[in-house]
Parts: structure tokens; sequence; C-alpha cells
């Protein structure tokens, strides 16, 4: 927060209090929940062209937000059923609409709309390990129905350049199409990666072999379901649209149930680190990213690596997952 957002903190907090109590439906946020959001609003909108605002601005600014609408987003991102259903109940219309603008057919068309669905989501984890979606840029500012159809819009543009390259919807995917083809190799020793065999890549250190004794470790406490959507993501390559007609449920739904699992294998390899060396949660993320700089990786692309070679390990010495 800029030196003169954080005057304005006391006004800030005031009015994000009067916008929850206006809202229809808070969805049983608080303060703390939607302050960040709305101040980062102030910042860019209204201190950005006004750096003189007092408080007044900030009170009318922090007003012409829509209440209900940033409610929503905001619950949708902490994981709240009920609005992620609403959400998709009120405009799955409109991005199966934005899909149909460019794609061909029908079949093409839903797996666009998919695509998009994950892209609000978030199917991608930052470095700390948090969903990275597109619904965290709405700022309350406007109508969200007008809002989702300008990024929806915007996504199908880009997801349809990316299948026009064949290229699949969803990012680095590539080695997952490679890891099913390796697997099909007796000596399970061809393993998925854009550079080099990733077998190779966890094997020449302890360090390595420390973090994916823990992945296997983290998977096997995975639900069955949890379990088999990974196989089917990572391994078999299944777009979204594919596994949710699987367990019957929407592309939307298969993103966010992805994301989770995600969430908890690594948060299940945090947990074995912590507990095998008696680290605390900031050596532990040192640990990792130290591991992913040093393999020339990022962690979400470690993680995600490390996950089908674990994938593939367990088939090749036992020919089940």
């Amino acid at each position: 927060m800029t030196p003169i957002a954080s005057k304005l903190k006391p006004t800030i907090e005031d009015a994000v209090a009067r916008l929850i109590a206006r809202a229809e439906d808070s969805r049983g946020l608080k303060l703390e929940d939607v302050e960040p959001r709305v101040s980062r609003s102030v910042e860019k909108y209204l201190l950005k062209d006004k750096e003189n605002a007092d408080h007044a601005d900030v009170i009318d600014f922090v007003d012409s937000l829509r209440a209900d609408d940033l409610c929503l987003i905001i619950a949708c991102e902490k994981g709240d059923e009920n609005a992620w259903g609403d959400i998709v109940l009120n405009f799955d219309s409109s991005v199966k609409s934005a899909a149909f603008k460019f794609a061909k057919n029908k079949e093409d068309a839903e797996d666009l709309a998919g695509s998009i669905w994950a892209e609000l989501h978030g199917l991608k984890l930052d470095a700390e390990g948090k969903t990275k979606g597109k619904l965290s840029y709405y700022s309350g500012k406007g109508s969200l129905a007008g809002w989702l159809r300008a990024v929806t819009n915007q996504l199908a543009i880009d997801q349809f350049r990316k299948m026009k390259r064949i290229v699949q919807a969803e990012d680095d995917r590539e080695f997952e199409i490679l890891a099913q083809d390796s697997a099909e190799k007796s000596d399970g020793k061809s393993i998925v990666t854009s550079t080099e065999n990733p077998e190779e890549i966890f094997g020449t250190a302890e360090a390595e072999k420390d973090v994916v004794a823990a992945l296997h470790s983290a998977i096997a406490d995975l639900e069955d379901e949890d379990r088999l959507i990974m196989k089917l993501y990572y391994f078999e390559g299944l777009k979204l649209k594919e596994i949710a007609a699987t367990f019957g449920y929407h592309e939307a739904t298969a993103s966010r149930k992805i994301v989770r699992v995600q969430k908890a294998i690594r948060g299940g390899v945090e947990k074995k680190l912590k507990e095998k060396h008696g680290w605390n949660e900031s050596e532990v993320k040192k640990y990792l990213t130290d591991i992913a700089e040093n393999l020339g990786l990022n962690l979400e692309k470690l993680f995600t690596i490390a996950i089908v070679f674990v994938f593939v390990q367990e088939i090749a010495s036992s020919g089940v997952l």
C-alpha cells in the first residue's frame, strides 16, 4: 500500500464496512476479506489520477462499487461452492456465447467454454500455492456481467489462437501427452519433459529424491476420486470437458477440483518435509524454491513434472495406478 493509501486506510475500512452492509448478499464475507481488493482498486483507479484525493473522494469511490458483484467474486475466490454455483448458473450462457463466436462446431465451442471457465477460476498456482485466475482482476467498477463479457471474449480469442496452433487449451500440457507415450515403453525411463528426462532430473540429488518421496506419500493420501482425477488430467491427457463428463459435473467444477487437489498435494509435500526435517514453513518454501531453481524450473513446473514422474514410476513398477 502506498503512503497516501496508508493515510486513508481508516476511511477505506469504514467505506468497505458500508459496502458489505449494503450488499443484498455479502456471502458471509468480513472486512479483512474485502478490504485488500478495495484498497488495490483505490490505488489503481483513484489515487493514480488524483494523488491528493481526500476522505470524501475515497468514500464516493467505494460507494460507487458494485457491492453484490464484488462480494460474489471474492467469495468464489475463497472457495465458496454456493457462490461458484451462482456465477456458473448466471453467466455460463455468456461464456458459451463467447465461445460460439469463434468455434466452428458445438464440440469445439464446448471445449473452448471449458477452457474459459478454467482461466476465470484459475488452474495454475503461484509461488505461494494460491490460485491464479482472471476473477482476481474484477474491481467492482462496472457490472460483473459487462466485465465478464469483455473478459470471456478476449479469453475466447486467446484460446482459439492456441487451438489453431494445435496447442491444447490448458497451458503447459506438452509433457503430459509425452508422458502417455513414455509409459508404453517397457523400461519406463523415457519420461515427459520439454527439455530433459525427468527421471534424470529427479534422480541426480538427494534433495530431489526427498521431494519425490514426499510426493509419493501425498498422492497416496488422496481420496480415490481425487487420485483418479489427477491421473486423468496429468497422465491420460484428458481435457476438462472429458473429465467433467466422466464424473457428471460441469467443466468449471472440474477445474476447481483439480486446483483443490493440486493444493492438497503441495500441502502434503510441505507437511512431509516439515515432519522429516523439523522445518518451519519458510524453510520448506526456500528448500523447494532452491531445488526448482537448480533444475531450471519454477515451483509450479517442478510440481507438475514431479506429479507426472510419480505416476509413471508407479505404473512402471506395478503396471496399475
